[in-house]
C-alpha cells in the first residue's frame, strides 16, 4: 500500500507515531505538539480507537484533546468493516485537520480497516495536508509494512517478526513501539532483514517522531528513539537461516536520538 499521490498546491502532512504510553497528565509535550502541527486552536481532530477493546478510549481522547485546546474532536467508534464504509464519517475527514489512531491491538487495525473506504480516506488526507499520528498499535500501522507481532530480545531471528500491511502513509519507515520498554531491537533488526530498503524507528514509550513533508524525522518526548539504517546493508543471512536460528547482517548503521534530535531521509544523516 503506498502513499497517496500528493495533491497540486498541497504539502504531506506530518506523520507522527508514538511509542505508546504518552503522558496525558504532566505537561502532555507530545501530544500538545500533534496539536500544534494540525492547526492550534483550530485543530478538528478526528479520532479512530478500532485498536481498543475498552469502550470508552475514543471518548477519553476527545476530552484530552479538547482540554489541550482543539477546536473539535471527534471519535469514529468503527468497530466493523462497514463501520469503515459509514458516509457520514467519512465526511468527518473532509474537514479534519488531524486523524488519530489509538493503541490496542495493531491486528483489529488491519483486519477492520485495511482496504476499506477510510483507509483510503486517510492516505489521501495526509496527502493533502492532515497530520496523521498514532500510539501503540496506532503507530505500527501507519506505514507500509506493518510489524503486527514478535517476540521480545536484542538478537535478529528468522520467524522472530510477522508483517502485515499498514495504511500505507510512508514506504520508508517501519515503526516499532514500546521499544526499549520491550526489548524490541531483536525484532525491529529482523523486519529490516527482509526488506532493507526502509529505516527503522524504534519509539520509546512517551516519545513521538514527527516526519514532516521532506522525509526529515525530528524527536519529541521522555525517551529515545533508535534508528536502524539498513540502506548500507552488504550482507543478510535472512533467506539461508531456519526459524529461531540467529540471522547475520553486516554493515548496519544505528543511531540514537532523545529529543531535540533528528534524522534526515534524502542524506541518511543524524542530529543529535
Amino acid at each position: 500500500m503506498s502513499p497517496a499521490k500528493i495533491e497540486e498546491d498541497h504539502r504531506r502532512g506530518f506523520i507522527v507515531p508514538i511509542g505508546g504510553a504518552e503522558d496525558k497528565e504532566g505537561d502532555v509535550r507530545v501530544l500538545r505538539r500533534f496539536l500544534e502541527v494540525s492547526g492550534g486552536k483550530r485543530a478538528r481532530v478526528v479520532i479512530i480507537p478500532t485498536a481498543s477493546s475498552l469502550e470508552d478510549t475514543g471518548s477519553r481522547y476527545e476530552k484530552l484533546f479538547k482540554k489541550l485546546g482543539a477546536y473539535e474532536a471527534k471519535s469514529l467508534p468503527i468497530v466493523t468493516r462497514a463501520d469503515a464504509a459509514r458516509d457520514e464519517w467519512l465526511k468527518y475527514l473532509d474537514h479534519a485537520s488531524a486523524v488519530f489512531v489509538t493503541g490496542g491491538n495493531q491486528l483489529r487495525l488491519s483486519t477492520i480497516l485495511g482496504g476499506t473506504p477510510m483507509a483510503t480516506a486517510i492516505r489521501r488526507a495526509n496527502a493533502r495536508g492532515v497530520s496523521v499520528g498514532g500510539t501503540s498499535a496506532g503507530a505500527a500501522i501507519l506505514s507500509e509494512h506493518m510489524i503486527a507481532q514478535g517476540q521480545e530480545g536484542n538478537t535478529p531471528k528468522a520467524g522472530l517478526v510477522t508483517l502485515a500491511p499498514g495504511f500505507g502513509l510512508t514506504n520508508r519507515f517501519v515503526f516499532d513501539q514500546h521499544f526499549r520498554q520491550r526489548d524490541r531491537l531483536g525484532r525491529l533488526l529482523t523486519a529490516l532483514a527482509y526488506n532493507p530498503f526502509a529505516v527503522g524507528v524504534g519509539l520509546d514509550e512517551d516519545t513521538a517522531a514527527f516526519i514532516d513533508a521532506d522525509s526529515k524525522l525530528s524527536v519529541v518526548g521522555a525517551g529515545g528513539i533508535t534508528i536502524v539504517d539498513g540502506a548500507g546493508l552488504e550482507h543478510s543471512s535472512i533467506a539461508e537461516t531456519r526459524d529461531g536460528q540467529t540471522v547475520s547482517m553486516t554493515n548496519v548503521r544505528v543511531h540514537v536520538l532523545i529529543e531535540g534530535g533528528s534524522f534526515d531521509l534524502t542524506t541518511r544523516t543524524a542530529s543529535p
